[in-house]
């Protein structure tokens, strides 16, 4: 099975998501089903269809959150040896070519990137063609307006 990167921040999010899935949405979902049972008629009862869906919801978001976590590896980027490249978990800081803007980024899995925040997915354009790369590279991102060059400012790993 191939494992997926995850910051230990990361796996801490999904733990908890977890945790609120499991002991206060399942109990609050399992009770309104039984309220809407009680009223009778269930083929009709909207109710107990909707808290039927939000049960399916539930359960299948629980599978998902309990796979991601069998299968991830959890990588702490403060525990990341200096290597001077970009890696899994490094924050970069890049610059464009184009107008000198400059912007920080963090390489995070897939479920934590928030492009607000400065976290990106190590599947991202922008970060594929990161790694690998040191202080002082330019690195060249296919984006949908065309071709967008970067030179790679500083690296860091916290």
């Amino acid at each position: 099975m191939k494992r997926t990167p995850m910051t230990l921040r990361g796996a801490e999010q999904l733990r908890e998501e977890l945790r609120r899935l499991k002991s206060e949405d399942r109990p609050r979902v399992i009770k309104a089903i039984a309220e809407a049972r009680s009223h009778g008629d269930l083929s009709e009862n909207a109710e107990y269809h909707a808290a039927r869906e939000q049960q399916g919801f539930i359960e299948g978001r629980i599978g998902e959150i309990e796979g991601k976590l069998s299968a991830c590896e959890i990588i702490d980027p403060s525990t990341i040896a200096d290597t001077s490249r970009v890696v899994f978990g490094a924050t970069v800081e890049i610059e464009a070519e184009e107008d000198g803007k400059r912007v920080t980024y963090s390489i995070v899995g897939e479920d934590e990137a928030d492009i607000r925040a400065g976290r990106i997915s190590i599947t991202s354009p922008i970060a594929r063609a990161l790694v690998g790369k040191s202080e002082g590279d330019v690195v060249i991102v296919a984006a949908p307006g065309g071709n967008r060059t970067y030179e790679i400012v500083a690296i860091s790993y916290r």
